[in-house]
């Protein structure tokens, strides 16, 4: 039996072995885990998922493009809060898309009061833009998340795109890094960072279905994308003198 277990492992693809294990990263490591979910996972039984000590976070879709609302995002974050998970938002960004318009839809969504984590930026496509207009592009819309936030947004891309498209150009951001095998990413710069999602099919109770998953990097932990409300009073405070 064993010999033909190593047998049809040389056959299978490192990323599907990985992803059919039954055995989840968070059942052999002490790295803080979590999940992200949208409206792909349909009901979630919150308590469930929360009573799970292996989950720390769950970043939640609010928002993609100009005008798209996950329209779970409420529910979501409303009972994740309720069952005791740190929460955070994301926004899928859409290139070719005005950034005043996504910012403003984002920030409907992502409410300064209910955020735990620092708000996440999912960058998976350059629109059809070559590497300098879509960095162009990506750039102007994070310096808006920055202004609104008070501080500079979580970002989440796949390795290869890293590679490709953003290589030694975001140095001061933290790093959700994408890659569903069980080698851990490495970017092409020698960048750190901060989390790796590591598999989309994971499983929890609570949710029927895949997953995605995450963990933090060696030292890394949740202090490090907390929302800092204190810094977004200030700018509040700041706003209301100038216009005074």
């Amino acid at each position: 039996m064993r010999k033909l277990i190593l047998i049809i492992s040389v056959f299978l693809p490192l990323c599907a072995w990985a992803q059919d294990s039954l055995e989840q990263c968070e059942d052999t490591c002490t790295h803080i885990h979590g999940i992200d979910l949208s409206h792909y996972q349909g009901d979630v039984f919150w308590q469930a998922v929360g009573e799970n000590a292996k989950t720390a976070y769950v970043y939640l879709k609010a928002t993609e493009g100009g005008d798209r609302i996950d329209h779970r995002y409420e529910q979501n974050i409303e009972m994740a809060k309720r069952n005791g998970l740190k929460v955070g938002s994301y926004h899928f960004y859409r290139p070719k898309t005005d950034q005043r318009l996504q910012l403003a839809n984002f920030m409907a969504q992502c409410l300064p009061e209910q955020q735990d984590l620092l708000p996440m930026i999912d960058i998976e496509t350059a629109g059809g833009y070559g590497t300098e207009e879509f960095c162009d592009s990506l750039f102007k819309f994070l310096q808006l998340v920055e202004e609104a936030y008070g501080q500079k947004p979580l970002l989440y891309t796949y390795t290869n795109f890293y590679n490709k498209h953003l290589c030694g150009k975001l140095g001061g951001y933290k790093l959700m890094i994408a890659q569903y095998t069980d080698r851990e990413p490495v970017l092409a710069d020698g960048s750190d960072f901060t989390m790796w999602q590591y598999t989309c099919k994971g499983h929890i109770d609570g949710v029927v279905g895949y997953v995605d998953k995450s963990r933090f990097m060696g030292r890394h932990g949740l202090r490090e994308i907390r929302f800092r409300h204190d810094i977004v009073v200030e700018e509040k405070d700041k706003e209301e003198q100038t216009n005074e």
